[in-house]
C-alpha cells in the first residue's frame, strides 16, 4: 500500500481553518481514498507472471503449507497491520456505521504506511455482536501480522480485545484504550519530573470511565500510582462504593471515600486526567489542586476546560491536551506506528505489559534529548527542549522509529513473545533508518506548505530538457501556477 495525499504539516504552529469543502475535496481528489495498492515484485513480463501466479506460485505455497512459519519468508503478512472497526465509537462523531466511519480508518492506515512503513487495510465490519465480531476477525487473522483494533465503543470493547488477544497468536491492540494511556503515560512520567513529584505518592482524578480512561488508569497502576490514591468520575459523579449502578469495568476503581462530586475530587489532587466532555473542569477547581498540578484534559475536540483558561488560573500547571494547536499534544500517533513495527520484526504472538511499559519509556525518554534541526525546522520553531510545554516528542520526530520500534522489540523477546528475536539491535536500527528515510517527512511538508502558497518561481537553463520537466511539474503539482513560471537560457 502507498498513501496517495501528503501528510499536512504547519510550520509556524498556526493552522489554516479546515473547511467541510476542503476537507470533501482533499478527500474525492485527485482519486477517492487515502490509500492505493501497488505491486513490489515485477510483472512487466509473461515470466515475471508466471512467477507471481501460476505455475510459480504454487512453490511457495507448498513451502507454507509444509513449515507454516514460512509464510512471513513468502509474503507481507509480516509487514501487514490491519485496521479493524465496527465504528461504533468514531472519536468525536459516535456510533456512525462502517461506511461513515471508513475515511477514518483509511487514514488510520495512511499513518501506519507514512510513519512506521507498514502496509495497512482498512476493515470495516457491520456487526454490533461482540460475539460474532470476534468471529469475523479471528477468520480474517491469517491474513494479517497484527491487528489494530480502532473506534469500537465499550464496554463490548473489552471484551473483543481480551478474547483476541487469547485467541489468536500475532498482535492484537485496541488503539482507543492503549495508545492513549501509552502516549498520556509518557507524558505523566515526564510531567512529574519537572514538578518534582513522586509518582507513588500523587493524589489522581480521572474524569471519565470509558475504554481510554479505564486502560490509561490501569497502565499509571502500572508505572507506579497507587490504586488508593485514584479518584475516578463518570457522568453520575465519582465512582464510589456506595453506588449500585457500575459495571465490572468501573467497580475496580470504586473509591470508600466521602466523595460525590468531580469538584470535591479536584481538592488537593496533583494530576486531573480528562477524557470526557468539553468545559466540566473550571478554573476555581484548577485553583484548588496541590501546588504544581499537571492536567490532562483530553477529551477531542474541545478539552475539558479551555487552554487559555487554565493557563490563566495558575503559573505552575503543566496542561495537556489532544489537540495540535496547543503544546504538549497526547498524540496516539507516537505510539502505534512504532509499537506494531517493533512487534511485527520481531514476529511478537502479543503486545503484552511490558511491551507498553517499554514504549511508554522510550518516549519519554526521547523528549528528554536534544531536538534536532530537523525537527525544529518541521515546526518552525527553534528552541524545543525539554520543559513544562514540551513534555513529549513530536509527531514528526523521525527519531520515534528508531527508538520504540527497538524498545517494544526488546521487550517482547525480554517477556517471551517474539517468536523471532531480533539479536544485533544496532543494525536493526540502521535498517530502520534505511526504511523510512528520515528526511522524506521533512521534504513532503516542504511541498505541501509550498502547495498552499505558491510562489514566483524561476528556472535558469531553460534550454535543457530536465529543466523543461522540472517547470511543468512543479506546474503540475501546483508548486508554483503557471503565470509566476519562468524558464530562462
Amino acid at each position: 500500500m502507498r498513501p496517495y495525499c501528503r501528510f499536512h504539516t504547519n510550520y509556524n504552529f498556526t493552522m489554516a481553518k479546515i473547511t467541510n469543502e476542503m476537507a470533501l475535496d482533499y478527500h474525492r481528489y485527485p482519486r477517492p481514498g487515502k490509500t492505493e495498492v501497488i505491486p513490489t515484485k515485477p510483472h512487466s513480463t509473461q515470466h515475471d507472471l508466471a512467477l507471481a501466479y501460476s505455475p510459480g506460485v504454487a512453490y511457495p505455497c507448498k513451502e507454507i503449507e509444509a513449515h507454516p512459519e514460512d509464510v512471513y519468508k513468502y509474503t507481507n503478512k509480516g509487514n501487514l497491520v490491519a485496521v479493524i472497526s465496527n465504528c461504533t465509537a468514531v472519536l468525536g462523531l459516535g456510533d456512525i456505521g462502517p461506511e461513515a466511519g471508513k475515511p477514518v480508518m483509511e487514514g488510520k492506515a495512511l499513518l501506519f504506511k507514512i510513519y512506521a512503513g507498514l502496509d495497512c487495510f482498512d476493515i470495516e465490519i457491520d456487526e454490533k455482536d461482540p460475539d460474532r465480531f470476534i468471529a469475523i476477525v479471528k477468520s480474517l487473522a491469517p491474513t494479517f501480522g497484527g491487528i489494530n483494533l480502532e473506534d469500537i465503543k465499550a464496554p463490548e470493547c473489552f471484551k473483543i480485545e481480551q478474547t483476541l488477544k487469547e485467541e489468536l497468536s500475532i498482535p492484537v491492540m485496541h488503539d482507543d484504550q492503549h495508545g492513549t494511556a501509552i502516549i498520556s503515560g509518557a507524558g505523566l512520567l515526564n510531567a512529574l519530573e519537572i514538578q518534582g513529584k513522586k509518582i507513588d505518592e500523587i493524589k489522581l482524578v480521572v474524569n471519565g470511565a470509558g475504554a481510554a480512561a479505564v486502560s490509561c488508569t490501569k497502565l499509571y497502576i502500572s508505572l507506579g500510582v497507587k490504586p488508593e490514591n485514584i479518584v475516578m468520575c463518570d457522568s453520575h459523579g465519582v465512582i464510589s462504593t456506595k453506588r449500585t449502578d457500575l459495571n465490572s469495568q468501573k467497580k475496580q476503581f470504586a473509591t470508600d471515600r466521602d466523595l460525590t462530586s468531580l469538584a470535591e475530587a479536584m481538592v488537593g489532587a496533583d494530576v486531573f486526567l480528562g477524557l470526557s466532555v468539553k468545559d466540566v473542569v473550571t478554573e476555581k477547581m484548577l485553583q484548588s489542586m496541590a501546588p504544581r498540578p499537571i492536567v490532562f484534559a483530553l477529551a477531542n475536540p474541545d478539552p475539558e476546560i479551555d487552554y487559555d483558561k487554565a493557563m490563566a488560573s495558575r503559573d505552575d500547571l503543566i496542561f495537556a491536551t489532544g489537540r495540535s494547536d496547543y503544546p504538549n499534544q497526547i498524540n496516539n500517533v507516537l505510539g502505534f506506528p512504532y509499537i506494531f513495527r517493533g512487534a511485527l520484526d520481531c514476529g511478537a504472538t502479543a503486545i503484552n505489559e511490558e511491551m507498553k511499559l517499554a514504549a511508554v519509556k522510550a518516549i519519554a525518554n526521547l523528549a528528554k534529548l536534544p531536538v534536532p534541526p530537523v525537527v525544529n525546522a518541521a515546526y518552525g520553531m527553534s528552541h524545543l527542549k525539554f520543559g513544562k510545554d514540551y513534555i513529549l516528542p513530536k509527531p514528526m520526530d523521525p527519531r520515534l522509529l528508531l527508538e520504540v520500534a527497538p524498545a517494544v522489540a526488546l521487550g517482547a523477546a525480554e517477556s517471551g513473545v517474539a517468536a523471532r528475536p531480533i539479536d544485533d539491535m544496532e543494525a536493526y536500527k540502521h535498517e530502520l533508518e534505511r526504511l523510512m528515510n528520515s528526511d522524506k517527512k521533512l521534504i513532503r511538508s516542504m511541498i505541501d506548505t509550498a502547495k498552499r502558497q505558491p510562489k514566483r518561481v524561476v528556472f535558469s537553463e531553460g534550454n535543457t530538457d530536465s529543466m523543461l520537466r522540472a517547470a511543468v511539474e512543479a506546474h503540475q503539482e501546483a508548486y508554483a501556477i503557471r503565470r509566476f513560471l519562468e524558464t530562462r537560457r
